[in-house]
């Protein structure tokens, strides 16, 4: 076992840290849009509850040598991680069936960014939150038009499941060993997901087409994003992290534009731009790296 895992560290090591994480932000938005393409024979909830259930043994035997008594001990902090990782996943990925996928994930964004404001209380991050708003402010006479509400809204509340997984993580992080509580509360989210999906339906339609195609992302969206950040946070300073993660709304779009074939209008494209200038700033701004 020990020859492989030096090899891995290798091919990580052969890249700039920076560089694995725009890998991950890529990752995590190809599969984002191969999710899309299942919502028609699956629909939203079922994909992502096969999203769960593969990524959980998955993360479980990559960090299965961390997990300790300290996971017993804090177990109700990552059942509440669990639970706020399936409110999150489910929620996005309803948005995503509805709305394009740069405009959900600009959306989304505002979670952590309102996050890193209220806690940081600087008038400056407060006007980066204002830049963001007025982005987004641009498209409410487009909601209910060529805007689904209903998108809208669950990527709201995908934005505030965001915010929960920031602060629910970082104290699962400070009192369970290694990446074991993250690997579980996967598990919690699959279980909390499981109902959602027996009451909408879908895994009735699924076959190994469609399972082939969960498999590759519940690989893209969680299981080598992880993995590369895992690599990059060894050698990355909290605020670089911070800001190469804010270019994941226009990774979004371009992913959209690409594969989903999501024309984004100017309006649209105003919006992502101001809510990626906007957690820029407040990332730089924030000492404390709340983003990140």
């Amino acid at each position: 076992m020990a020859q492989p895992v030096a090899v891995e560290r290798r091919a990580t090591d052969a890249f700039p840290a920076p560089a694995l994480l725009i890998g991950s932000i890529i990752s995590i938005q190809i599969g984002a849009s191969i999710a899309v393409h299942l919502f028609p024979a699956i629909g939203p909830v079922a994909t992502t509850f096969l999203r769960l259930v593969i990524a959980s043994p998955l993360l479980i035997f990559a960090f299965r040598k961390s997990i300790d008594v300290t996971a017993r001990r804090n177990a109700g902090w990552i059942v509440l991680l669990g639970f706020t990782i399936a409110t999150t996943n489910l929620s996005f990925y309803g948005a995503i069936s509805r709305i394009p996928l740069g405009l959900a994930v600009a959306i989304e964004f505002i979670g952590p960014l309102g996050l890193a404001a209220a806690t940081s209380r600087k008038p400056l991050d407060f006007g980066w939150i204002g830049l963001a708003a007025i982005g987004l402010g641009l498209l409410a006479p487009d909601i209910g038009g060529t805007l689904d509400p209903l998108g809208v809204g669950l990527a709201l509340v995908a934005g505030a499941g965001w915010a929960g997984i920031v602060l629910c993580s970082r104290r699962v992080g400070s009192v369970v060993t290694g990446n074991a509580g993250l690997a579980l509360a996967m598990v919690a989210a699959a279980i909390f997901a499981l109902p959602v999906e027996a009451a909408a339906g879908g895994l009735d339609r699924l076959d190994l087409a469609v399972l082939g195609g969960a498999v590759v992302v519940a690989v893209l969206s969680t299981a080598l994003p992880l993995s590369l950040e895992f690599e990059a946070l060894k050698r990355v300073t909290p605020r670089t992290y911070g800001i190469v993660m804010t270019l994941e709304p226009v990774a979004a779009a371009v992913a959209g534009a690409a594969l989903l074939s999501q024309g984004l209008d100017p309006k649209l494209v105003l919006a992502i731009v101001c809510v990626t200038i906007a957690a820029l700033g407040v990332t730089i701004s924030d000492r404390r790296n709340v983003l990140a």
